[in-house]
C-alpha cells in the first residue's frame, strides 16, 4: 500500500473477525528500537476515556478487544504485534489509531525499513504498508482501522509528531501526567506492596537465578517467549474511572510497567502531607489517576519470607504435585490440565497465550480428553480451547507432549482434519521443542478446497514458563489469589519430574558433527550440520527466553541477515561456516544494555566465550576512560578478558582483569590511536553432551550466560565515559 491509500478488510479475507498489525523496523547497529501504542476514538476524534490510550503502561483496552502482544523475532530482526479483535470492538468506537513512539531524544529517522503489516486471524497476510522519507520525528501513526457502512477498512498514513508519545496521545485527548515526584511515591507504595504479596520461594529463585554464576544450577527451570505487555482486560493499570473509582480490586497485586517500574494498583488510602503543606481534608475527593508515558522501574523482594518449618526436610504443600508421575502419558495429562485449568482461572494468563493465535478477548474455558468422531477411531486430543465473545465461539484443539516426546505428524493432521470439519479455527501443538521460522516441527497437508480455515500453531513449555513469570514477577495480575495460582505453575513446569523443562536435546547429530569437526573430516553441504545450526538457534531463543523472564525485560536472538533473506538459505550459508570454521555463534540484546551480547562456542576448542563491546564515549584522556572501566568492573571476575577497540583497525591492547587492576594504562594503545570501545569476554568450558545433564552442552551454555549477565553486564549498563 502507499501514503494515503485504504481498503476494506472483508474484500482482503473472510477471517477479519480478529486481525494481528505487526510495526516494524530495523537499523545499522541492530539496537534502534520503539514502542507501539492504539487510540480508541469516538465520532468526534477523540478518545472517550483515558482507557482508551493503549500502550506498555496499559497494554489492554476497548474491554480487552485491543491487546499489545509485545516482540516477536522475524528474519530480519522483530517486529511489534497487536491483537484486534474487530467484532468486540465497543460500538462508540469509530476510529483506531495504531502507532510508535521512541524516547530518550531518539528519532524515527535513525530507523530503516519502517512498516506495518496486517494479517487475519488464521495469520496469513493481507495488507503491507512501507513508510518512506519519515522526518526527525519521534512519533509516527502508521495506520488507522475505521468503521465505514457497517464494516471495517485500513488506512496507510505515516504522519509524523515531534512532540512524542505525550504530544500524540493530547492531541487525541488523552490527559497525561508524567509528574515524576508522584511516580516516584507511587513506586515506594508498590515496592511494599510487592514485598508483602510476592511468594517468598519466587524471590529466592530469582535472587539465586542472579547470583548462581559458576556455581550448579539449582533448578530455576527453563524459561520460555514471547510477547511482552499482556495484562488484565479492562482500564490499564494507571486509569481511574472519572469520579475517583478506581477500575482495579481493592486487593490488586502491583504490577510493573513496559521497563519494570511499579505500578500502584492497590487502593492505598491518603498519602501522607509533605512538610510545609496543608494536609488535604479527610472527605476531598480523590483525583482521577491519568496515564504517564515515563517508564518507571522496581524490583522484587531479594530476601524469602522465614519458614515456619522445623527443618529442611518438610516440603511445602503444593496444588499441582509432580513427584508421583511415572510415565510420560500421565506427565501430559497432569501437564495439560495444569496449565489449561490456570488459563480459565486467570485471564491475563490465557489471555497472553491465545491472544497470539488469533482467540478473541472473552470468556474462556478449557477441556481435556475431549472425545471427538474421527472416521472408524474417535480422537482424543489431549485439550480443548474454547473462547466466547459477543455470542461467537473461537475453538482451539491442543495436543501435549512433555520430555523429549515428538511430536506425531499422524496425530496433529488427524485434529487439522477434526477441526476443519467442525469449523473450529486452530490447533495448538505443546512440547519442548521450539518452532523455528520456515522450518515446521510437523508436516502437515491443508485442503485448499475447504473454505473454512484452520491455523496450526506452536507452543513450547518455555514459552508457557516465560509468560507465567512476566506476569507475577514483573507485570502483575489481577489479585493475590491469582498470583498463588500462577506460582504452583511455575513450579510445578520447573519440577524435575514435570517433563516441562523446555529445549533439551541437541539431537543425534550433536556428536558425530563434534567428531567431524576434531577429526576435520566434516564437509559442507553435510545435513547433520544443518541439523546442529536449527538445533543451536532453538536453544537460544530458549535463552532469551528464560533470562527474560527472570529480568522482566526484552531478550531478542540478532540475526544478522540480508533483509527478507530466506530462512533456510541463512541456516544452510551458517552450516557451512560451522564446517569450516567450527564455531557456532549468536548474538543477543538485552534491553537496557550498552551492546549486543555475544555468545561463542568453539567446537574445536570446547570453550564458550560470552562477550559485550561497550562504547567508549564522553570526553576524558584515555587513561581516565580506562581507569573508570576498571573502576566500574570491580566485582567483576578475575579472569575478565578486556580488549581495546581502535579506530580504523579493530582491537588493540588486551589483557584481563587481574592484571589490569594495578596498572589500568596496560589496555591504552602505545601510538595513542583513538579508542572508540572495550570489547569485555569471559571463557568457560564447554560441555560435551548433547543433552542439559550437569555436563552436557545446553547447561554449559546457560551457566556462561547467566555468569556473565550477573558478573560483567550488570555492571556495565551504561556506555563507558
Amino acid at each position: 500500500m502507499v501514503k494515503g491509500a485504504n481498503v476494506g478488510l472483508s474484500a482482503l479475507s473472510e477471517n477479519v473477525g480478529a486481525v494481528v498489525v505487526g510495526l516494524g523496523w530495523s537499523s545499522a547497529t541492530g539496537e534502534g528500537d520503539a514502542d507501539v501504542s492504539v487510540l480508541l476514538l469516538d465520532a468526534d476524534g477523540k478518545v472517550s476515556s483515558d482507557a482508551d490510550f493503549c500502550f506498555y503502561n496499559n497494554p489492554v483496552a476497548g474491554d480487552g478487544s485491543v491487546h499489545l502482544l509485545g516482540k516477536t523475532p522475524t528474519a530480519d530482526g522483530s517486529e511489534d504485534r497487536i491483537s484486534f479483535d474487530l467484532d468486540a470492538v465497543p460500538p462508540e468506537v469509530d476510529k483506531v489509531v495504531v502507532a510508535a513512539s521512541r524516547y530518550g531524544g531518539a528519532r524515527f529517522g535513525e530507523l530503516d525499513d519502517l512498516r506495518l503489516t496486517l494479517a487475519d486471524s488464521t495469520g496469513d497476510a493481507l495488507a503491507r504498508f512501507a513508510v518512506h522519507d519519515v522526518e526527525e520525528v519521534s512519533a509516527l501513526i502508521f495506520g488507522e482501522l475505521y468503521r465505514r457502512a457497517g464494516e471495517w477498512k485500513f488506512r496507510a498514513v505515516g504522519q509524523g509528531y515531534a512532540s512524542g508519545l505525550a504530544g500524540l496521545a493530547t492531541d487525541y485527548g488523552v490527559d497525561i501526567d508524567d509528574d515524576a515526584e508522584t511516580a516516584d511515591a507511587e513506586t515506594a507504595v508498590a515496592q511494599a506492596a510487592m514485598a508483602e504479596a510476592a511468594d517468598g520461594e519466587a524471590a529466592s529463585a530469582r535472587t539465586a537465578g542472579a547470583e548462581r554464576a559458576g556455581t550448579e544450577r539449582t533448578g530455576t527451570g527453563q524459561v520460555g517467549a514471547a510477547p511482552e505487555g499482556s495484562a488484565p482486560e479492562g482500564p490499564g493499570p494507571d486509569v481511574e474511572v472519572p469520579g475517583g473509582t478506581s477500575t482495579a480490586p481493592s486487593a490488586r497485586v502491583p504490577a510493573q510497567s513496559r521497563d519494570g517500574h511499579a505500578v500502584d494498583r492497590a487502593a492505598t488510602g491518603p498519602e501522607p502531607a509533605k512538610p510545609g503543606t496543608a494536609a488535604a481534608p479527610a472527605d476531598a475527593p480523590k483525583s482521577a489517576r491519568r496515564p504517564r508515558t515515563a517508564k518507571k522501574k522496581v524490583t522484587l523482594p531479594r530476601t524469602a519470607k522465614k519458614s515456619l518449618a522445623d527443618n529442611d526436610t518438610w516440603r511445602t504443600a503444593r496444588l499441582f504435585p509432580g513427584s508421583a508421575l511415572k510415565s510420560d502419558r500421565e506427565r501430559e495429562t497432569r501437564a495439560t490440565s495444569v496449565v489449561l485449568s490456570v488459563m480459565a482461572q486467570v485471564p491475563e494468563f490465557g489471555r497472553r497465550l491465545t491472544a497470539a493465535f488469533g482467540a478473541p478477548a472473552g470468556r474462556m474455558e478449557t477441556f481435556t480428553e475431549v472425545t471427538l468422531p474421527h472416521g472408524e477411531s474417535p480422537r482424543r486430543p489431549d485439550g480443548v480451547i474454547r473462547v466466547e465473545r459477543a455470542g461467537k465461539l473461537w475453538t482451539a484443539l491442543v495436543e501435549t507432549k512433555t520430555n523429549g516426546n515428538a511430536l506425531k505428524p499422524d496425530q496433529v493432521q488427524a485434529y487439522m482434519d477434526i477441526a476443519a470439519r467442525r469449523g473450529y479455527e486452530a490447533v495448538i501443538t505443546l512440547s519442548n521443542d521450539v518452532a523455528l521460522e520456515g522450518s515446521p516441527l510437523v508436516d502437515v497437508r491443508i485442503d485448499r478446497r475447504r473454505k473454512h480455515k484452520v491455523a496450526l500453531w506452536h507452543l513450547s513449555w518455555a514459552e508457557v514458563v516465560h509468560q507465567a513469570q512476566m506476569l507475577i514477577r514483573h507485570e502483575g495480575v489481577g489479585d493475590a489469589a491469582h498470583a498463588w495460582l500462577l506460582q504452583e505453575l511455575l513450579h510445578y513446569l520447573q519440577h524435575e519430574n514435570s517433563g516441562c523443562h523446555g529445549f533439551q536435546n541437541m539431537g543425534a547429530a550433536w556428536v558425530p558433527v563434534r567428531r567431524g569437526i576434531d577429526e576435520e573430516t566434516l564437509c559442507q553441504g553435510d545435513a547433520r550440520a544443518l541439523e546442529v545450526i536449527e538445533n543451536w538457534e532453538r536453544l537460544v531463543r530458549q535463552v532469551c527466553l528464560r533470562l527474560g523472564g527472570e529480568l522482566g525485560q526484552k531478550v531478542l536472538p540478532v540475526q544478522r541477515a540480508r533483509r527478507g533473506a530466506d530462512p533456510g538459505a541463512r541456516r544452510t550459508e551458517l552450516a557451512d561456516h560451522l564446517c569450516e570454521q567450527g564455531r557456532l555463534n549468536a548474538e543477543i540484546r538485552i534491553e537496557g544494555t550498552p551492546g549486543v551480547l555475544g555468545i561463542t562456542a568453539d567446537l574445536r576448542t570446547g570453550k564458550l566465550r560470552t562477550s559485550i563491546e561497550v562504547p567508549a564515549e564522553g570526553a576524558g584522556y584515555p587513561l581516565a576512560r580506562a581507569k573508570r572501566l576498571v573502576r566500574r568492573l570491580s566485582d567483576a571476575p578475575a579472569d575478565l578478558h578486556i580488549e581495546t577497540l581502535v579506530d580504523g583497525r579493530g582491537t588493540g591492547p588486551r589483557g584481563t582483569l587481574e592484571r589490569l587492576r594495578p596498572e589500568p594504562a596496560d589496555i591504552l594503545p602505545k601510538d595513542g590511536a583513538q579508542i572508540t570501545g572495550f570489547r569485555l569476554s569471559l571463557f568457560k568450558g564447554m560441555g560435551a553432551g548433547r543433552g542439559s545433564a550437569e555436563t552436557g552442552f545446553i547447561r554449559s551454555v546457560d551457566d556462561a550466560v547467566d555468569r556473565f549477565h550477573a558478573q560483567v553486564v550488570a555492571h556495565v549498563d551504561a556506555p563507558v565515559v
